[in-house]
């Protein structure tokens, strides 16, 4: 049985190389195979994949995170046009909306994302979308401007009936931690309206640690607790479950046969 972590802030974990390096190894021990490191800044991209170049089942998105939105960097358009083309990196992002932080303006914040969309587009790369207190905009823009390789609502934390409405494009939905807390009631619901095919799990380490590991800071080791929660809530073998989401995570990421 092996997992795939679809989101890690490996870089949060640990500031550390070598501690990042054993993060993936440790994960790796645990059943999480293959890992797609996140990066809110690019300058921090470019750290993590150099500390990381010897870890070939970590894969990794470049984008400028909405936290970002006021300092994204200098020609920061041009270096993530120049790191879409280095080895295993599968993704732009992650990228989105956050009006819960009202992180600069919102104009600002909606710019960004869809600049991102399009070099997704342009680069034909999936996309991993933030979104907090932001879902109307989040699915409008979309609706115009998602790239053909579709993208991942990551962190899933709208109700079901948004899912609904965001099956119309060309979206998964990745669950993190959360979904082991009993009062996360709209995520248990979602979960169970959603197709299997369209389902992802993450991590968010260090965020969003599983219940059994309330206190710790998260990692992508823990992944089997999201897994095992999700399993439950759908009736199924956790074996089972595993296999569809590996299955799903290296179509949405294009690394079917890899």
């Amino acid at each position: 049985m092996q997992y795939f972590d679809t989101h890690a802030h490996i870089g949060l974990i640990f500031d550390d190389p070598l501690d990042q390096l054993f993060v993936t190894q440790e994960a790796k021990i645990a059943g999480v195979s293959r890992i797609v490191s996140i990066c809110n800044s690019l300058l921090d991209f470019i750290k993590v994949y150099e500390n990381l170049k010897s870890a070939t089942n970590v894969y990794h998105a470049v984008g400028v995170a909405a936290s970002e939105v006021n300092n994204p960097g200098k020609n920061w358009v041009k270096i993530i046009e120049q790191s879409v083309s280095l080895p295993r990196v599968v993704a732009i992002g992650e990228t989105g909306l956050d009006y819960h932080h009202r992180f600069g303006e919102k104009k600002t914040q909606i710019e960004l994302f869809i600049t991102q969309l399009d070099l997704a587009s342009k680069y034909n790369l999936p996309v991993i979308i933030h979104n907090r207190e932001a879902g109307h905009d989040v699915l409008d823009i979309l609706r115009d401007r998602l790239p053909a390789k579709g993208g991942v609502l990551h962190c899933y934390s709208e109700n079901a009936e948004y899912a609904k409405k965001a099956l119309d494009l060309n979206l998964y939905f990745s669950f993190a931690g959360n979904l082991t807390y009993r009062n996360a009631k709209n995520l248990h619901e979602t979960v169970g309206v959603l197709p299997l095919d369209r389902i992802l799990i993450e991590s968010e380490s260090p965020f969003m640690v599983p219940a059994n590991y309330r206190g710790k800071r998260n990692m992508p080791k823990y992944l089997s607790e999201t897994a095992g929660a999700m399993a439950q809530l759908l009736g199924m073998k956790v074996e089972a479950l595993a296999e569809k989401l590996w299955e799903n995570s290296n179509r949405f990421f294009n690394l079917d046969g890899l």
